[in-house]
């Protein structure tokens, strides 16, 4: 039996808080207020029609420097034939925006014009001809701006509901409004809750959260037009908690409890919303963020009560909380409509898994190799916040729906702009440290590095199946010594690339300082009292490590932690600094991220492996700028255990 009081569909969830508002008064805008028409207004919402008081122009103005005119005095005139006509009674001379006489219908440009018979002294610079000539013959209205050829008094100018831009505070004050009245914007109070939470800033130590949620969740809140007062830290102490959630929901249109929302012994926000008011929903079926919770709040009052969305504390169930529910509520109390972000159709390029009975929201990122849109998923911890910042968008794969096959084509709401999509370089395959310096330099030159670790031989397998413009690779072959070329007769015997030398690294043992196990290689990790942590299957580094085992005679039963796992280099930096294993395989530079120590072992080649299609256009033009640029090769340089002398050197060419 389910541990919340109902585990509902998000549809359902939806419609209880939207009815539930709805008795309450509280499905519609909040209020509205007048504001001064200046730069401040952009990005309110009008909260009511804007018409236009005048018309613009209000006069007909003339849009050229010139002469108005009558046109019907231009009739027949040709470069052979001119027509000249007299200052005053038929021609006057007009700046661009002036009004035009009343009786003039058009002007002719002063270039079109030839000047005769001055009545001034020639010397006298403010001198006027008597007789202008004309060459050409002009219709009516010709060069003027009729009174209203942009607004005309009376029209709508814009609707209620529109988010103001700069170019509607133009049209709004050319329209004659000195003030615009626009939504109220919502009050939102965000809580965050939890004993092990400190602020940004402090010192940590082992048990430690830095609690950023509440400037996520009070950022997005911001960027979706609400005013955001975020609380201090609440420790898990259920009285605490229940007299700041009042005073929340006294002052503020929407209380966000942040955390809490589970249902473990120092979970206190159900019973919180209980007590305080009614609990509508606790459970919402969606991946991540389950435990959600949906309820209204009493005010202190009795003038009502206040909405309480209560979102779980892992980092991306809370930023999903916020888009799934507080901006279409925040949109509802502004009049405006929730946003609806561009989609796109993508090919998706691996296996992936889903739980049949929840809305199943993937993070995905998106590129275009060849003609192909392709959507690659990323991590689905529910505390990886940097999946999000790395996302692309979101696809949600409905309740019902248990897994999608490669290739499946999914539906991807987009995070940013499609057009960066076409910017993208899909790199797939081994784990460097040095792509995360490329990565920033390509962005300089606009270009998106996104990379995807999934070992070397399974980048070798996105290249054949057309799923990433290069693969980095460092594949020993036990029979020749010879690094990635005998591979690809394996994985790509029908695809042309190229192989570009990258970088030379050094592999070595990560340990605590101090070496406390006193490991010194690889026949250590045969020692019962030695935890070691691999590599996965097909990385470049676990061929290396078991040709050398090998070697050695030892076999991988013998190595306590073989079957343990990471795909990065710093991954198993952070096995071995947390305590989980006594040593790993892993590039130099990995050990001093993390404060280890390193026992070198082994140098070696890491390659870029290219499909000698993608080279045809520009997009990779930047990749190879990199490999001579001064400032890339330095910062490359500053990393410990590498070797750059070898970088851009073509192993195997398109041609051969």
């Amino acid at each position: 039996m389910s541990v919340y009081l109902h585990d509902i569909p998000l549809a359902d969830a939806q419609k209880r808080l939207q009815q539930a508002l709805k008795e309450a008064g509280l499905w519609k805008i909040l209020g509205m207020e007048e504001i001064p028409l200046d730069e401040k207004a952009v990005g309110r919402v009008t909260a009511e029609p804007v018409w236009a008081k005048i018309s613009s122009p209000h006069y007909h103005a003339s849009a050229m420097d010139g002469f108005a005119l009558r046109a019907e005095k231009t009739v027949g005139a040709m470069p052979t034939a001119p027509v000249t006509l007299e200052i005053g009674p038929q021609a006057q001379y007009v700046d661009t925006g002036d009004p035009l006489p009343d009786w003039a219908n058009a002007v002719v440009p002063i270039e079109n014009v030839e000047a005769l018979n001055f009545d001034a002294n020639p010397a006298d610079d403010s001198r006027h001809p008597d007789l202008i000539r004309i060459r050409a013959a002009l219709t009516p209205w010709s060069h003027v701006r009729p009174m209203g050829e942009d607004i005309v008094a009376t029209q709508l100018v814009l609707p209620a509901g529109q988010i103001l831009r700069p170019v509607d505070l133009g049209a709004a004050a050319a329209s004659g409004h000195t003030h615009l009245r626009v939504s109220r914007k919502p009050r939102v109070a965000i809580l965050p809750t939890g004993t092990e939470l400190v602020p940004v800033g402090t010192s940590v130590k082992r048990g430690d959260i830095i609690e950023y949620n509440s400037i996520v969740l009070g950022a997005q809140a911001r960027s979706w037009g609400a005013e955001v007062e975020r609380y201090p830290i609440s420790i898990d102490d259920f009285a605490l908690i229940r007299s700041r959630v009042q005073a929340a929901a006294d002052g503020h249109d929407l209380v966000l409890l942040n955390a809490g929302s589970s249902a473990g012994s120092e979970d206190f926000s159900s019973r919180v919303v209980e007590e305080l008011g009614t609990l509508l929903v606790h459970g919402v079926a969606v991946r991540p963020g389950h435990p959600v919770i949906l309820g209204l709040i009493r005010r202190s009052d009795g003038s009502g009560v206040t909405p309480i969305i209560g979102a779980p504390g892992y980092p991306v169930s809370a930023a999903l909380t916020g888009e799934i529910f507080v901006e279409p509520l925040l949109a509802v109390w502004q009049g405006r409509q929730p946003f609806h972000p561009e989609e796109v159709t993508a090919a998706l390029t691996r296996k992936i898994t889903s739980p049949a009975g929840d809305d199943d929201y993937v993070r995905m990122v998106v590129g275009k190799v060849g003609d192909r849109l392709l959507a690659a998923p990323l991590s689905r911890g529910a505390g990886v916040i940097t999946s999000l910042v790395k996302a692309d968008g979101i696809s949600i794969l409905p309740r019902g729906v248990q897994g999608l096959e490669p290739g499946t084509p999914v539906k991807v709401r987009l995070y940013r702009p499609s057009h960066e999509l076409e910017q993208t370089i899909f790199a797939i395959g081994s784990h460097d440290m040095t792509l995360d310096i490329v990565a920033q330099f390509l962005a300089e030159r606009q270009r998106r590095l996104i990379s995807a670790n999934v070992g070397s031989q399974g980048g070798l397998v996105a290249l054949r199946r057309g799923e990433a413009h290069l693969a980095g690779s460092h594949l020993l072959d036990p029979q020749t010594g010879e690094y990635n070329l005998p591979y690809l007769k394996q994985y790509l015997p029908d695809t042309p690339v190229e192989v570009v030398t990258w970088v030379g690294r050094e592999q070595g043992l990560l340990t605590l300082r101090g070496n406390p196990k006193g490991i010194k290689g690889l026949a250590d990790l045969a020692r019962p009292d030695v935890r070691f942590v691999n590599r996965q299957r097909g990385a470049g580094t676990r061929v290396l490590l078991d040709y050398h085992l090998g070697r050695l005679g030892i076999s991988p039963a013998d190595v306590q932690g073989y079957d343990q796992e990471e795909y990065t280099h710093l991954a198993v930096a952070a096995a071995v600094a947390s305590g989980r294993a006594d040593c790993g395989l892993a590039v130099t530079a990995s050990a001093q991220a993390l404060d280890l120590d390193f026992i070198p072992l082994f140098q070696e080649r890491y390659d870029l492996i290219i499909p000698c299609k993608y080279l045809e256009g520009d997009l990779l033009a930047p990749l190879f700028e990199l490999m001579t640029d001064a400032s890339f090769r330095k910062a490359v340089a500053a990393l410990p255990g590498y070797d750059l002398s070898q970088m851009g050197k073509i192993v195997q060419a398109c041609s051969e």
